[in-house]
This record gives C-alpha cells, sequence and structure tokens, in this order.
C-alpha cells in the first residue's frame, strides 16, 4: 500500500489515513487508485467491526483533488474520463462497504474529501472544521457518481446550493444542513469520533451488516422478494442473537463473536 494511504489496525476497528499533510491530504490518481484498494480489502474481512477514516495531521481532511494533476492527469475528456473511472471506483468501494465507517474529520473537508466524507455511515468534526464544494471556481463539474452521495444525503436543494454556489461553511452550517451527525471541540474529535467506532464494535456485528445491507436495498427501490423478506429473520439463528439476549437477561455486557 502506497504511504499516501495507511491503514492501521487496532483489534475491531481499521483506520484508512488520507496521508499527504504537507499537501493538506489532497487526493492524486494514484491515491484514489488506492483508497479503492484499501476498501475493497478491508470490506471482506470477517473480524473487522468498523473502519474509521481520516486526514493525516490536524489542519485537513482533505480538500480534494491535487490541482498541480490538471495539467498531467485532467487536461482533456480523455484524461478527465481516465481519471473519472478510478475516483468513481474508490467512491463505489466506499459506498458498497458493508462494514459501517465513520469519518473522522479536522479542518478542511471540501470538492473530493467531502465526496468521500459522504459516503461514510458517521460523520464526527471539529468546530473549526470548513465544508463545501466550490469546484464552480475551477469550470469543473461533480458528475454523476459523485453527486449521488451529496444527493442522497441531503436532498436535491442543499446539493444545488453547494454546487452552484461554490461557497465553503462552517462547521454549524454543515450539521444544520445534514452533511455532519456531530460537531465537537477541535480536540475531542479523535476521541469522539473512536469512541463512536468502540460502540459500533461492541455490537453485534453481523447485525450491523444486515442493518446497512437492507438500507441499501430500500434504498434501490422495487418489490422485496421472499428471500429478501425471510433474510430480516435469520438473526435469530445466530450464536450472537443467544449471547446478547441472555447477557441481557444476565445484566452483563455481551461478547459478540460474529457468527
Amino acid at each position: 500500500m502506497s504511504d499516501d494511504i495507511v491503514v492501521q489496525r487496532d483489534g475491531f476497528i481499521a483506520t484508512v489515513v488520507l496521508n499527504r499533510p504537507h499537501k493538506l491530504n489532497a487526493m492524486t490518481k494514484d491515491m484514489w487508485q488506492r483508497l479503492g484498494e484499501a476498501m475493497r480489502q478491508l470490506s471482506v474481512e470477517e473480524g473487522l467491526r468498523c473502519i474509521v477514516l481520516r486526514g493525516a495531521g490536524d489542519k485537513s481532511f482533505s480538500p480534494g483533488n491535487d490541482i498541480g494533476e490538471f495539467e498531467t492527469e485532467r487536461s482533456n475528456f480523455q484524461q478527465g474520463k481516465a481519471y473519472g473511472r478510478v475516483l468513481h471506483g474508490a467512491l463505489s468501494a466506499l459506498a458498497e462497504c458493508p462494514i459501517p465507517t465513520v469519518a473522522l474529520i479536522k479542518g478542511i473537508c471540501v470538492g473530493g474529501g467531502l465526496e468521500i466524507a459522504a459516503l461514510a455511515d458517521i460523520r464526527i468534526c471539529g468546530e473549526s472544521s470548513r465544508f463545501g464544494v466550490p469546484i464552480n471556481k475551477l469550470g469543473l463539474v461533480m458528475a454523476h457518481a459523485e453527486i449521488g452521495a451529496l444527493l442522497r444525503l441531503v436532498g436535491r436543494a442543499t446539493t444545488l446550493e453547494l454546487l452552484l454556489e461554490g461557497r465553503v461553511f462552517g462547521a454549524r452550517e454543515a450539521k444544520e444542513k445534514g452533511l455532519v451527525h456531530r460537531v465537537v471541540p477541535d480536540d475531542q474529535v479523535e476521541a469522539e469520533a473512536y469512541a463512536t467506532a468502540q460502540r459500533i464494535a461492541e455490537g453485534a456485528p453481523l447485525v450491523a451488516r444486515w442493518h446497512k445491507q437492507f438500507i441499501r436495498r430500500l434504498e434501490s427501490g422495487g418489490a422485496l422478494t421472499e428471500a429478501e423478506l425471510d433474510e430480516g429473520f435469520r438473526c435469530y439463528d445466530t450464536e450472537d442473537f443467544r449471547i446478547g439476549y441472555r447477557a441481557f437477561l444476565a445484566k452483563e455486557k455481551p461478547q459478540f463473536v460474529g457468527r
């Protein structure tokens, strides 16, 4: 794995770090490729229960794409399309990840950085964090695959506001718009994000994955099949269900095993 994308493990929790602090964690084509690879690899780890996404350092989650690559990697239609395939592959890997994800946001979270954070299941930021999609200043569009996550997250009106105005704004407004779940003091972002990840990891992991799967299926529309409806009751045959209700009756903390 490239040093620009770092994967760390601590028990049931993995952290994926956008690691270019000298560039405020601006994304390169190679980073998008490796981010997608990292997420696909983590997605098939049965023992993993939560993934934290963050930028290196305290100044920035990510300001989006490295402008320095426009001359070499995105200077025409063909290059832009090739770049888009890599970027959209990474976003798909984030969107399709069956494991719960938490975005730990410090500082700048705009453009492509906001696209990454928008695909996390839970987003926690500091009071000084900044958000926006100022790509209209570059004469650049956010393609269909990139708009989708924002549209699902905040709806048509706010997505259009972000794209048409290109304004960068603060954390409180981001929470009002539904872009983040929690705003905490800057020095508490890390602690709150990992406490959230720990709470997720202490829950039944199969249940977390089922809930993500069910929500994605409901969002896709269409009638559910009998097999899909039956899956809503498969939890009763799991060891974790027996562990959970017995621990509840015994007034003990359950120790789930993921089976």
